[in-house]
């Protein structure tokens, strides 16, 4: 019997010590994440956690096996998460002193047309690599500014998710005269008896503008008159589909990026997305589904974004699916440098901001994120976490030229839509800049 009881002692005891040096595994597995988010030092290294590939599957757009692009345009659209993604282009040109097409004051380049002379700032020879304000696809500019290989980029998303955001954001519950509980679910009973309302003629540049009928598609030129004209339509969008190297799709944000790193030939490190909290700006019909009846109303109202969302979904999943077995394995590597770095810098920012009310100098601890097989290893820093944690356009376009714009420069801030719409409510005309609202004896 003792001899018994001790065996069976000397089993819980190798059972203790399994379950202990499993949990210390266990815990070593996820160490480097843990210690990545915390100084110092800091190492990230998950690409082993990923199944191996055969020399046949390598990804041949890793930086080394390709030349980065380092020219291309942007086109800003409205509400589609480009303040967001913007970033990821504003970073690019300042690490590598890209020549940007840039408005003379802070905003957008131009709308709707290409900028006037005045309005935007000139380089000696007319060329530039970059560009990235809210501008309408107008090809036949840029092709004077830019060399014919260059790639063109842009975002959308969904219709009805994009018209509840243009619904609150451009306030048109207060120009359509709606009070109801619900003003989306009543304009949605039937869209077409807001028409005149809904669609607004700006008279200094001679268009008309829809932000609940096809919006998306006027970003990308196709003009708010010829809504009805959905042959024409589906040329058009048939047309630029071959002009985009991407459009990325706002509800597939991470294969989008992973996508557009492997186009461009740029590392991890460039595409980056800092983690933000969800938008948690509320408003009352936010969360609001609509009836399968209200879905089709505004799938007829708005055919032509519907389409053009159709199409470059399709296109971005074609693209991807050419890319090879190990693209899904990236999206999840990319995901979690994302979260990883986003914490870092979280921690980051918030004890610079602590030494600097303090006023003492902050002794700086780089995080170091080892070689993968999608990227050499690269450094996080407190300048690189300054960027990708900057919430404002502006910083960053300040940040690109190098110095503040001047007040004579911010007056001269071009007035889209959303700054002219509150002037023509009160039956004053509309303006190309502040400056000359200001000349008119306006002030905005």
């Amino acid at each position: 019997m003792r001899k018994t009881a001790r065996i069976a002692l000397a089993f819980k005891f190798v059972a203790v010590a399994a379950l202990v040096y499993a949990a210390f595994n266990y815990k070593r597995m996820f160490e480097t994440v843990h210690e990545a988010q915390l100084p110092p030092p800091k190492i990230l290294n998950r690409a082993e956690e990923f199944r191996s590939f055969s020399p046949g599957q390598v990804n041949h757009t890793t930086p080394g096996t390709c030349t980065p692009r380092k020219k291309f345009v942007f086109i800003k659209t409205h509400k589609t998460g480009s303040c967001t993604t913007i970033n990821i282009f504003q970073r690019y040109a300042i690490y590598n002193r890209l020549r940007v097409l840039m408005p003379v004051g802070q905003g957008p380049l131009s709308w709707p047309f290409p900028p006037r002379e005045q309005d935007y700032v000139h380089q000696p020879d007319e060329q530039y690599d970059a560009q990235m304000h809210h501008f309408v696809y107008n090809k036949p500019w840029l092709l004077s500014k830019f060399p014919p290989d260059t790639p063109y980029i842009s975002i959308i998303r969904q219709p009805y998710s994009h018209l509840k955001s243009e619904f609150n954001y451009f306030r048109f519950p207060h120009l359509l005269d709606i009070h109801s509980e619900n003003p989306l679910k009543t304009f949605l009973t039937n869209p077409w008896m807001y028409r005149n309302k809904s669609e607004i003629f700006f008279p200094h540049v001679n268009v008309s503008w829809d932000g609940t009928r096809n919006p998306l598609t006027f970003d990308l030129g196709w003009p708010a008159e010829k809504a009805d004209n959905e042959e024409d339509a589906r040329s058009y969008i048939n047309q630029i589909e071959t002009e985009f190297t991407l459009v990325m799709i706002l509800e597939h944000l991470a294969e989008s990026l992973v996508l557009l790193r492997r186009l461009l030939c740029w590392n991890i490190k460039d595409v980056v997305l800092y983690a933000r909290k969800e938008n948690e700006r509320a408003y009352s019909f936010k969360k609001y589904v609509a009836t399968p009846e209200e879905m089709q109303n505004h799938r007829r109202w708005a055919a032509v974004d519907y389409m053009l969302y159709d199409t470059f979904n399709k296109s971005l999943w074609r693209k991807i699916h050419s890319q090879g077995p190990d693209f899904y394995s990236e999206v999840e590597y990319f995901k979690r440098i994302c979260g990883v770095i986003s914490d870092y810098c979280n921690k980051t920012m918030e004890e610079s901001k602590r030494m600097d009310r303090a006023k003492k100098n902050l002794t700086e601890v780089k995080m170091v994120v080892k070689a993968s097989q999608w990227s050499p290893e690269f450094e996080v820093d407190r300048t690189y976490c300054s960027y990708i944690t900057s919430v404002k356009v502006y910083a960053m376009d300040v940040r690109m030229r190098g110095r503040p714009y001047t007040k004579d420069e911010m007056s001269r801030k071009m007035m889209d839509q959303n700054a002219n719409i509150p002037l023509m409510r009160r039956g004053l005309p509309s303006f190309f800049t502040r400056y000359e609202a200001r000349l008119a004896g306006i002030d905005v």
